[in-house]
């Protein structure tokens, strides 16, 4: 099987909405939810992609020949490339009813990991895709990050209980999924959370924290200041906000201001491994990677997902060779032309 014929399959099994592109890049889906779009207008989606189609890598190979190590190291544990597939919910929704969430989570997490690199997993109204996706990762010896929404207080207690019985190595919340019209008018009340809420969730879940959804550089900050051991730079893929930035755009100056203090992942439309390449010259440590591994599953089960992160590892590896990068510490920002 290759990657193609992996897109092949999955056009005929992703439901009516997703249409399996070549590049997932929100053309084709726009303001299309359920499905793989994006919210209001429908271009936020479109807007990431195209913000790193605009940076160009600057070409120089008068270097030493040496093979690139894209090795990456998170939280005391080694990874093949610095990507990461995203936490993706309710698949059977927006991408058809091949799999369900517990299907999809254990086709993803268990990929991810005998391909060298770790899963997201998403978080529901249904206690059990949560339960299923710990369920997952604990069968990995903990390659994984449960994502939790931002629930109400006593129940974040609890899915933070199955967090950690489940071995994870990290934790993340999509505190942006406040936007997500499910998380609104519960009772009782879920959402935003206040940096005193945040810090008292980090802390009680006792494990290394990532924060998804930065957005600003004051966001940020807040997130360090409650504790968070990472950020991911997201605005959730269009999906909870009309009209956002792009992902490229406020990466470098978060990236600056928060550097030394904390792991920065970046997320939104980065579809190659020359794209990864974009993302760490401006600053990320790592990316995620969610609709594409969507496809991917789909289109081909875990082999799908070992062919489509050897795809973009292999695209990174190729970029940094040609740009005189020999590791990922290398990878600097006069590497790219803005």
């Amino acid at each position: 099987m290759t990657y193609n014929d992996v897109l092949a399959n999955a056009k005929g099994c992703v439901g009516t909405h997703c249409k399996a592109c070549p590049v997932c890049n929100g053309r084709a889906c726009g303001s299309q939810m359920p499905g793989p779009g994006a919210k209001g207008t429908g271009t936020g989606a479109i807007r990431n992609y195209d913000a790193w189609q605009k940076i160009r890598v600057n070409m120089d190979t008068i270097f030493p020949l040496k093979a690139a190590d894209t090795s990456f190291e998170l939280f005391g544990r080694s990874f093949a490339y610095p990507v990461f597939a995203g936490p993706v919910g309710a698949v059977n929704l927006h991408y058809g009813d091949k799999l369900d969430d517990t299907a999809y989570n254990q086709i993803l997490v268990s990929g991810c990991a005998a391909s060298g690199i770790a899963a997201l997993t998403g978080d529901g109204t249904n206690p059990q895709v949560l339960i299923s996706a710990c369920n997952a990762i604990r069968e990995e010896g903990g390659i994984g990050i449960p994502t939790v929404k931002p629930w109400d207080a006593q129940t974040v207690s609890e899915k933070m209980k199955l967090v950690r019985e489940s071995g994870a190595f990290a934790v993340a919340m999509d505190i942006d999924a406040a936007g997500l019209p499910f998380l609104k008018g519960l009772n009782p009340p879920a959402g935003r959370k206040s940096v005193e809420e945040l810090a008292k969730i980090i802390k009680d879940a006792g494990l290394p924290f990532i924060v998804k959804g930065i957005m600003t550089v004051k966001g940020a900050m807040k997130a360090a200041e409650a504790g968070a051991a990472a950020i991911v730079v997201s605005n959730h893929g269009g999906r909870v906000l009309d009209q956002c930035p792009a992902t490229a755009e406020v990466l470098p100056m978060i990236a600056d201001a928060v550097e030394g203090k904390m792991k920065i992942f970046v997320d939104g439309g980065i579809r190659s491994g020359v794209d990864v390449f974009k993302a760490l010259a401006l600053g990320a440590d790592a990316v995620i990677i969610a609709r594409p591994f969507v496809t991917s599953v789909y289109g081909g089960g875990e082999e799908g997902v070992k062919l489509y992160t050897q795809k973009i590892g292999e695209e990174l590896r190729d970029t940094m060779f040609m740009c005189g990068a020999d590791t990922l510490a290398d990878i600097t920002r006069e590497m790219v032309c803005l």
